[in-house]
């Protein structure tokens, strides 16, 4: 490989205010992809005539689209089969028509409803209500912890060794993935991807670190804070449970006084007083416009 063209001075300050205004002019058609001035069509037809378009990352400009972000972006990219680096200018027109056909106006698109709350509220017990009734898609994580008795693998958690998880996060499979209670968590992000995209609405039953990184790559997802009716009865709903030694009931009540300090970060706080009653107000929260 030989050396790299040795420039002047003049011609160096020369390629880095042309660096700079293509970087500019990227940035404002993505600005106007954001507030729908611009649509994928336009920017393609864009694209055709301004080779600085044309060098706009896919993934870059997916994002920007209202909604989207860099999660569903990529997401979107990797169903597609287009490489994460991919320019406009380097699309095949299957590839356009496929993307131009993903945002056709009036496409429903499924709510994304994150329950999360303090261990022990009652989190599994509405998610299972939710998948034996149907009410949303209720995604299934993954997580390093042990099984318990009356779980089952693939039902209620894929429970994978370290290795494994490790695995799924260099290949970028989760759409979260947070440490909890000497475990770690993750929500599967493919899966999610491809329920959402048919207009089906999804539950994801997480814990807090992993709602907020949910909010924080999908924008447009519903956060929902589950309280317990009273600190008394989390405080009874931990020490019942006969799968945790009495050290680790005293470690999840005081993780509990933490994670009920987080419910401001939540968009909708429920109490469950009652499943049903928590379910109808999570289907209410995903029909809403």
């Amino acid at each position: 490989m030989g050396l790299p063209p040795q420039l002047s001075a003049e011609e160096r300050s020369a390629a880095l205010e042309k660096a700079k205004q293509s970087r500019q002019v990227r940035s404002l058609v993505k600005n106007r992809v954001k507030t729908g001035e611009l649509s994928l069509s336009d920017v393609f037809k864009l694209a055709q005539d301004d080779p600085i378009v044309g060098k706009m990352r896919v993934a870059d400009l997916l994002a920007a689209l209202s909604g989207v972000g860099k999660i569903r972006a990529s997401a979107i990219m990797e169903r597609l089969s287009i490489a994460p680096t991919r320019r406009i200018q380097g699309l095949g027109k299957h590839q356009i028509s496929a993307l131009t056909a993903e945002f056709v106006p009036g496409n429903k698109r499924g709510k994304l409803v994150v329950l999360s709350g303090p261990g022990g509220v009652g989190k599994s017990t509405i998610a299972a209500y939710v998948r034996k009734h149907q009410s949303f898609w209720v995604s299934v994580s993954s997580t390093t912890r042990k099984p318990r008795t009356n779980e089952k693998n693939g039902v209620d958690y894929f429970f994978l060794t370290d290795k494994e998880f490790d695995e799924e996060i260099s290949r970028n499979h989760f759409l979260e993935w947070a440490h909890f209670a000497g475990a770690r968590y993750g929500t599967p992000r493919e899966p999610v991807e491809k329920v959402l995209s048919t207009g089906a609405n999804v539950l994801l039953e997480i814990e807090i670190e992993g709602a907020k990184q949910v909010k924080a790559h999908a924008p447009e997802a519903i956060l929902v804070f589950l309280e317990p009716p009273s600190w008394e009865e989390l405080v009874s709903r931990l020490e019942k449970r006969a799968t945790d030694s009495e050290q680790r009931r005293a470690e999840r009540l005081a993780l509990a006084q933490e994670e009920l300090a987080a419910a401001s970060f939540f968009d909708h706080r429920l109490v469950n007083d009652q499943v049903e009653n928590v379910v109808k107000k999570l289907l209410s929260l995903a029909s809403a416009r």
